[in-house]
């Protein structure tokens, strides 16, 4: 603690000393103020100023130390200086007092709070920035929540002193004329609760209620606002359409025709979006195939004195192929049709908030009316602009399921998730690949000694990773592609016969109608909490929302959207984001939820790491994948999880309990009290809480068991 806040503390302990030791409460209560009344406006009455002053500094103390006595001063601010000037002074004092508190709160403990608390604090700060100063200007209404409180609590968010100046000037004018008026008739008032009659306080409580009211409201006249130029049809053909058959308006609409709702589902081209045809699916099929060629050139490692597998990449994108086939059921028109989803194999147009137009794949139109629409159009991959790109030719994860011959030299722009898997799918196929990324890291997001772990088995399994390099242009030279690569002000060349591009993805936003609408966009569909856009009946969700672009999350967000498209105004849900799982399926494997060390630094979270290393797992070495760790955030002292990273043979099965304790509230003694099968790998979130134990042992509890047996032995 610095000397500024030891002095202030200091201060603080000195005035609130001399209020216990000569007992300055005794002059803050209703009888003595009564008693000396009459001594009060005599010394007012030969010193006006004097008596000004002086109550101000006196009132502005007790509110900003919090000491009791304030609703007293305000009385006394009523039978001295009466109704018009005591409201006047009061008003400011009570005000300047509340927010000399509010800055000694935030200047004392804002630093702890937030070191111990961040993550919650986060939440807070962030509903402050959008609606603080409502929430204060109710609260000042209502005297029934003590303001001390209010001035302490709100000293630890960001608000502005600014605002919470004139927001609590503003709300506790009311109660000050109510408190100041009944100071004027102090000679009839026999206690506190006389003034806080259940009368007044219903009537406090209706003030209470007011912005509440206003605020709504205020939400109908917006609502009304955007809807001005729009002419609303009388009745709707439909409850919801949804625009996009991916994950994301598969689960919306899956979830309105089961209670029932009427809903169209549009889709320009495959069902089941880029997650089964051109995203997690194929990539899944095409590394499963390349992980069981990695393991007959290991062959030795598993007692195997030699092993060959003779294949053709052609057959090898051919079962890709067949797998999607296989799964295509899962999410075919028929199956969805036999739900109730009327599902349309088109293009749609939203020509209203209410009326969308679709044009069939056979020429036909149609026009529906419908009370919500749900925007699921997903994401595409983004190319950028690099000089003679498009001469080369290029291709990316939309794509690259159409090769039947392999590369022989591929260069992977890109080190992230989509970059990385298919660098090393590739590799393992018989490519000799390169993996260009201008990041110091691949797979940035993760902590740096996760990043490394796959690199070097990258690397190890002859993939060139190539890192602070920045695509600068592609050339051809002599029949010859190349890349022009900036590294360290240095060109480097690097000659290829193919160029996969995985660089990112870019939400589908246009040609649907939003911007006629006007619905604001940047990189994604602009949406509130709630997955509404500035039109509350038109939502977003997946990819084209962001802001994670998984399946399991597109598929989270649909539940949100589904039910608040089909139930609002009568109830919605604000989208969860709290526990989000997700997976690299390289190898190693990274599989990861909550935080890892890059993001609790960059909040300002506090933690405690805990590891744990898969090469001492008995199942691990038993399959001879004995690598990769277990590495668990939580809060210090506490085995509260803020997040786990897993890095080894199946983490994207691992991270599933974690996901489900950190959902729940589970800790780590509870997973080192649940039995795990053994041996199976699963064993390893039981051990890594068991570190945990061992760094938390209670060692002066067990210097006196230690004792307690020697005693026992003799």
């Amino acid at each position: 603690m610095n000397l500024k806040k030891l002095a202030l503390l200091a201060l603080i302990g000195l005035l609130a000393g001399l209020y216990i030791h000569f007992d300055l409460g005794q002059y803050l209560s209703l009888q003595s103020l009564k008693n000396q009344q009459a001594a009060i406006e005599a010394f007012r009455a030969s010193n006006p100023l004097l008596s000004v002053a002086g109550y101000f500094v006196v009132y502005v103390i007790v509110t900003a130390l919090s000491f009791p006595g304030a609703a007293l001063l305000t009385l006394a601010g009523g039978a001295i200086f009466g109704l018009l000037w005591g409201t006047v002074i009061v008003s400011f004092a009570s005000t300047i007092g509340a927010t000399l508190a509010f800055l000694m709160s935030r200047f004392l403990l804002r630093d702890w709070v937030s070191k111990r608390f961040g993550q919650r604090l986060a939440a807070i700060d962030e509903g402050v920035r959008r609606e603080g100063g409502f929430y204060l200007f109710t609260l000042r209404l209502v005297p029934a929540f003590p303001f001390f409180l209010v001035n302490l609590l709100l000293g630890l968010t960001v608000m502005k002193t600014w605002t919470y100046f004139w927001v609590s000037q503003l709300g506790m004018l009311a109660g000050t004329v109510v408190y100041v008026n009944a100071g004027t008739q102090l000679a009839k008032l026999e206690s506190l609760s006389g003034i806080l009659s259940p009368g007044l306080l219903g009537s406090f409580i209706l003030l209470g209620i007011f912005p509440l009211i206003a605020r709504k409201l205020v939400e109908i006249v917006r609502v009304n606002k955007v809807f001005a130029n729009w002419k609303k049809p009388a009745r709707f053909d439909r409850n919801v359409v949804v625009i996009g058959g991916g994950s994301a308006g598969l689960v919306t609409a899956y979830i309105a025709a089961a209670v029932k709702a009427k809903v169209t589902l549009v889709e320009k081209h495959k069902l089941g979006g880029d997650c089964l045809n051109t995203g997690c699916v194929p990539s899944k099929a095409l590394i499963r195939s390349a992980k069981f060629l990695s393991h007959v050139s290991r062959s030795q490692e598993f007692g195997i004195a030699s092993a060959n597998a003779g294949f053709a990449f052609s057959d090898v994108m051919e079962r890709v192929q067949s797998v999607i086939k296989t799964i295509e059921p899962h999410d075919s028109a028929e199956r969805y049709t036999g739900l109730g989803v009327d599902v349309v194999q088109g293009s749609a147009k939203i020509l209203s908030p209410w009326e969308v137009d679709i044009t069939r794949d056979d020429g036909s139109t149609q026009r529906l009316t419908t009370r919500s629409i749900v925007i699921a159009t997903g994401a595409r991959p983004f190319v950028p602009p690099i000089p003679g790109i498009e001469e080369v030719g290029y291709l990316t994860s939309d794509n690259v399921w159409n090769l039947r011959e392999l590369p022989r030299r591929l260069v992977v722009l890109g080190g992230g998730p989509i970059g990385s898997e298919l660098t090393q799918a590739f590799a393992r196929l018989g490519a000799k690949v390169t993996q260009v990324e201008m990041a110091p890291r691949i797979m940035i997001r993760e902590d740096p000694e996760i990043s490394e772990l796959v690199a070097k088995r990258f690397r190890a399994e002859g993939i060139e990773v190539l890192l602070n390099h920045r695509a600068k242009q592609f050339i051809v030279e002599n029949g010859e592609k190349i890349l022009i690569a900036e590294y360290e002000g240095q060109d480097v060349r690097i000659p290829f016969d193919a160029v996969l591009v995985a660089v990112g993805r870019a939400a589908n936003l246009k040609g649907f109608g939003l911007e006629e609408l006007g619905i604001p966009t940047g990189r994604t569909v602009d949406t509130n909490a709630f997955l509404q856009t500035n039109f509350p009946n038109i939502y977003a969700a997946g990819d084209v929302a962001g802001p994670f672009q998984f399946t399991h999350t597109a598929a989270h967000q649909a539940w949100y959207v589904a039910v608040n498209a089909l139930f609002d105004p009568f109830k919605k849900f604000k989208a969860d984001y709290t526990v989000i799982p997700w997976a690299t399926f390289v190898e190693p494997e990274v599989a990861r939820v909550g935080l890892n060390e890059l993001e609790a630094k960059e909040k300002g979270i506090p933690y405690e790491v805990t590891t744990y290393g898969i090469d001492d797992l008995d199942r691990a070495i038993a399959d001879s994948e004995a690598h990769g760790l277990l590495k668990v955030l939580t809060v210090p002292g506490k085995d509260k999880i803020l997040g786990v990273t897993i890095v080894g043979e199946h983490a994207g099965d691992l991270i599933a309990e974690y996901v489900l304790a950190m959902k729940h509230g589970i800790g780590l003694n509870k997973i080192l009290g649940t039995i795990h099968i053994y041996p199976t790998l699963a064993e390893a979130n039981k051990y890594v809480a068991g570190n945990w134990k061992k760094a938390h042992a209670p060692q002066g509890l067990l210097a006196w068991v230690e004792r307690f047996h020697a005693w026992r032995r003799g």
